[in-house]
């Protein structure tokens, strides 16, 4: 068996809000309007344009929202194996560090 899709997407409507969890590492693309993207553990927010990406980090929760008159297209696609198992280790390492920044040192 093999996967024969690799991206969803979702049209998002001025003034809706689409909470979201991210289950393997994705990249997002804005299609039709602009989307205001909030991460979890992210202090910035993101205004994104038709035809902008954002690489997306495995288990960080998303809030996505359309504002204007033009409805948004989301399409996530999912990268290559290769490419997935590079993000998932770069967001491990950022766990980690975050972990370290708010915890300290563990004593083992």
């Amino acid at each position: 068996m093999r996967e024969v899709s690799s991206s969803i997407a979702y049209e998002i409507h001025s003034g809706e809000m689409l909470p979201l969890k991210v289950a393997r590492s994705t990249k997002l693309v804005v299609r039709g309007g602009a989307v205001w993207v909030t991460r979890s553990d992210d202090t910035e927010d993101y205004w994104l344009q038709p035809g902008h990406t954002l690489r997306l980090r495995r288990g960080e929760r998303l809030w996505l929202s359309a504002e204007g008159t033009a409805r948004a297209t989301v399409a996530f696609s999912v990268p290559t194996r290769c490419d997935e198992r590079a993000l998932n280790w770069f967001a491990r390492m950022g766990e980690r560090f975050t972990a370290w920044l708010r915890g300290g040192w563990r004593t083992v």
